[in-house]
C-alpha cells in the first residue's frame, strides 16, 4: 500500500498569524495555501495548516503536539522561543512531577514539549507526536487508512508511524472524552493515486462515514470515532 502524506488542519480567527507562529516554533516557512496558509512537512515530519474560522474553542482539543527536546538546556530553550512567539503557560492538571511543559499557542490550541530522553518519541524529530484522544479502533483504522505501520498496541492505546519514520500520531485509549461539536482540528489527505473518488470509496470500506462534499470538492468524513476528516482532490 502507498504511503499517504498527513497534513493537520487548524480552524483560526488569525490563520496567517497562527501560521507564523508555528512556523516560528518549527523552524519552518509559511507557504501561501487556498485555504489559508500551510507550514509543510514532508515524508516524516507532519504538515500544518491553518484556515480562517470564526469557530470557538470549546474545551480541550482531541488533538495536540508533542516537541521533543535534545537535553534540559533545550527544553528550557523551546519553552522559551515559544513564549515569545506568542505563547502561553497551560495548567491541564498536570503534576509538578512531570517533566513535560504544557503551553498553548496564541489561539489556546494545546502543545507539550517533552523532557530529554523521552523514549518513546527517540528519534521521531522535533515534532515528535500527535497526541489524540480516541479509541483503539480508531488508531487500527488510520493505520489502513495511511498505509502507515502500527508501532504501539498496549492497553488500549495504539500508535502509528510513517514507514519512514519521523512524527507518530497516537490514540490515548479510553475514556473518550464526549465530542464538543465540529472537531477545530482535524487530518487532511490527498490520494496517493490522485483518484480522489477512489480513496473515498476505500475509506468508507474501511470504516469512514461520508458527512458533505465542500464547495472546492473537498470529501469530508467522518472516521469510527466521529472526527472530521478532508480527502482533497490534489
Amino acid at each position: 500500500m502507498l504511503s499517504r502524506r498527513l497534513t493537520v488542519t487548524f480552524d483560526a480567527h488569525d490563520a496567517a498569524r497562527l501560521a507564523r507562529f508555528w512556523a516560528g516554533v518549527l523552524g519552518r516557512e509559511v507557504v501561501d495555501d487556498a485555504d489559508g496558509a500551510l507550514v509543510p512537512g514532508d515524508d516524516t515530519q507532519l504538515g500544518l495548516r491553518f484556515v480562517p474560522s470564526r469557530a470557538e474553542k470549546v474545551g480541550l482539543n482531541r488533538m495536540h503536539l508533542h516537541l521533543t527536546s535534545a537535553s534540559p538546556a533545550d527544553q528550557q530553550h523551546t519553552v522559551a522561543k515559544a513564549l515569545g512567539l506568542g505563547a502561553n503557560h497551560l495548567d491541564v492538571g498536570q503534576r509538578p512531577e512531570e517533566g513535560h511543559v504544557v503551553l498553548a499557542d496564541p489561539e489556546g490550541n494545546e502543545f507539550c514539549v517533552i523532557e530529554a530522553g523521552n523514549g518513546f518519541l527517540a528519534g521521531c524529530g522535533f515534532l515528535g507526536e500527535l497526541a489524540c484522544d480516541g479509541t483503539r479502533e480508531v488508531g487500527l483504522f488510520w493505520s489502513e487508512a495511511l498505509g502507515w505501520p502500527l508501532v504501539w498496541d498496549q492497553d488500549q492505546e495504539t500508535a502509528v508511524q510513517s514507514p519512514h519514520g519521523g512524527t507518530k500520531v497516537a490514540w490515548g485509549g479510553p475514556p473518550v472524552a464526549p465530542k464538543q461539536g465540529r472537531n477545530r482540528q482535524r487530518f487532511d489527505l490527498v490520494p496517493a493515486g490522485g483518484d480522489q473518488q477512489a480513496e473515498v470509496d476505500r475509506l468508507i470500506s474501511l470504516g469512514a462515514t461520508r458527512l458533505e462534499v465542500g464547495a472546492d470538492g473537498t470529501v469530508v468524513l467522518a472516521d469510527p470515532d466521529g472526527n472530521e476528516f478532508c480527502v482533497r482532490r490534489s
